[in-house]
């Protein structure tokens, strides 16, 4: 078995301060691993990069609905709950006759701080992933299928869910229960980065291809929905258009280069989220996919800075070359 590699280095002051370790797996619709760093072989939960599957499978099944850009991407999204992605939620609910107080998410504060400052309190629809409930009720609501437990495993729509893992991952899913309280679905990085790859060339996924082909085209034509200011996925779509992206929690974070058919899943085994956007943005770079002067526009996730005294006196840099098949 691989160890995970030297993917992220925290430098302060010419001094290497910290390292996060992890695995990157590039993979093809048909499952062939093209490049690596690590271990592409360790399993781990996808967590909120499931989201664009997640999306597609509710959008199959509502699809008399025809959805705007904006609501398909906050239905994908890790929202930072600003007041675009709230009425988006808002105008998903409302297609299906319900309210925010029919989600099923914990009451949580906005990601985003200046938001978090602005709210009255915790309530179901700040939280990060009620895009995503919100497309789920749709899918329950016109299925004519029970709303309340619509988070249970056993639930039609989680179990449709999880059939749609096993068909664009390529393998037999673990399951748990995700921040949000739906299950989350554990599989090897080379299966998320093939799942990746289905989602952009949907020859793999059958029925649900042009449901995918919709949330992806709905994320790149909406990217500020996807996550919102100061985030990553948002900032990276808007600059490097021919690639869809998608992060998770615990370090996980995930591309789709269609053109390319290409998956990309990079997964940081101490859970740093700080780590992912460089070790991603590495990955690109490295497949070519990624222009240098849109990675320097995006300096602030390619190499963040490291501060002292309020000033930058360093930066997290990726450490690593991918290994070529």
């Amino acid at each position: 078995m691989a160890e995970p590699a030297r993917l992220v280095e925290v430098v302060r002051s010419g001094y290497v301060e910290s390292v996060h370790r992890g695995s990157v797996a590039v993979a093809t619709p048909d499952g062939e691993l093209v490049a690596w760093a690590g271990d592409p072989e360790a399993r781990t939960f996808a967590r909120s990069s499931m989201k664009p599957l997640q999306a597609a499978v509710s959008l199959s099944l509502a699809s008399e609905d025809e959805l705007t850009d904006a609501e398909v991407a906050v239905a994908a999204a890790s929202h930072n709950a600003e007041s675009v992605h709230l009425e988006a939620v808002a105008a998903i609910l409302d297609r299906a006759g319900l309210s925010f107080t029919d989600l099923r998410t914990p009451p949580s504060l906005p990601l985003d701080p200046e938001e978090a400052r602005a709210a009255a309190g915790p309530a179901p629809e700040l939280h990060n992933c009620s895009g995503k409930h919100a497309a789920m009720l749709l899918a329950c609501v016109r299925q004519g299928w029970e709303t309340e437990t619509y988070p249970d495993r056993a639930h039609p729509l989680q179990r449709a869910i999880q059939d749609a893992v096993r068909l664009a991952g390529g393998e037999e899913p673990d399951l748990a229960v995700d921040g949000c309280g739906i299950p989350v679905h554990a599989v090897s990085l080379g299966a998320i980065a093939t799942l990746y790859a289905r989602l952009g060339r949907g020859d793999a996924l059958g029925a649900l291809a042009p449901f995918a082909g919709r949330v992806l085209g709905a994320m790149r034509a909406e990217p500020y929905l996807v996550a919102g200011r100061n985030r990553a996925c948002t900032d990276l779509m808007r600059e490097a258009p021919g690639v869809v992206a998608k992060v998770g929690a615990e370090g996980v974070f995930c591309a789709v280069i269609p053109s390319e058919g290409l998956g990309v899943a990079v997964k940081i085994e101490d859970g740093a989220s700080r780590a992912a956007p460089p070790a991603l943005l590495h990955t690109l770079r490295e497949l070519g996919v990624l222009e240098e002067a849109a990675a320097a526009r995006l300096g602030a996730w390619t190499a963040p800075p490291v501060l002292g005294g309020g000033e930058p006196v360093g930066v997290l840099r990726a450490a690593f070359e991918l290994e070529r098949a």
